[in-house]
């Protein structure tokens, strides 16, 4: 009978299997010989700025693999517990609690150390294979610089306030608290998972300004940018 950890395994060799299947449909062999690597596009953002919808465009413009709500359930496999679980930790692992962030659901129970492992199993392994676009987990944190493009989206604060408060449907000072909320949960997860601050510049090959720039602009130069990396990495490789 195979152990926890044994099944831990075969699940998360079940994901990379089925992700490989989709690359090896993409590139022959002697494509991969020729051309350059295409990375993941990484995408963090601030609560409110347009992040996932923009990653979500530049996927399906290169088509790409998008990874974000869907992440929680590959982790979850990962893992062996289920998706509620895990969906229940991410809300609360930015709590400042750090010993010990339990989810109870059904007597199931997870230590952050734990997640933070089978997150960086499941970006890690995306991360290999390129073609893809993953939104916020810390990815750009996980990814070797070499094997991502990193791209931050920010906006004012009040733009970002009114985002929300239009898509929830709710008043402007709920929205603001779940903006500056959701802020500083993203800014201490970083901290406390990749002893990095998520705001410097540093960390990203660019930063998008959605106050000063709509959707398809902000689609435009990432995959420009994409694009001119991929050309630049070919006249090395000559």
């Amino acid at each position: 009978m195979a152990t926890v950890e044994q099944q831990d395994e075969q699940s998360v060799e079940q994901f990379v299997n089925q992700q490989i299947k989709k690359w090896q449909k993409l590139y022959t062999a002697d494509e991969k010989k020729k051309t350059a690597k295409i990375p993941v596009i990484t995408v963090c953002m601030e609560p409110g700025a347009g992040g996932c919808l923009i990653g979500e465009q530049i996927a399906n413009r290169l088509g790409f693999d998008f990874f974000h709500r869907d992440m929680m359930h590959r982790i979850a496999e990962s893992a062996r517990i289920s998706t509620t679980v895990v969906d229940s930790l991410e809300k609360e692992r930015l709590s400042g609690v750090q010993d010990f962030i339990a989810s109870v659901i059904k007597e199931q129970y997870i230590h952050p150390s734990i997640y933070l492992e089978h997150l960086m199993k499941v970006v890690g392994t995306i991360g290999k294979h390129g073609h893809a676009v993953i939104v916020g987990r810390g990815a750009n944190f996980i990814i070797p610089p070499k094997d991502r493009f990193a791209v931050r989206v920010v906006a004012p604060l009040e733009i970002r306030i009114e985002n929300v408060s239009k898509r929830f449907r709710v008043p402007t000072d709920i929205a603001k608290q779940r903006v500056l909320i959701r802020e500083n949960r993203r800014r201490a997860f970083v901290r406390q998972s990749f002893n990095a601050d998520i705001v410097d510049p540093v960390h990203y090959d660019m930063i998008l300004n959605t106050g000063n720039m709509n959707v398809d602009a902000a689609v435009e130069a990432v995959v420009g940018a994409v694009m001119g990396r991929l050309k630049s990495g070919k006249k090395k490789s000559r």
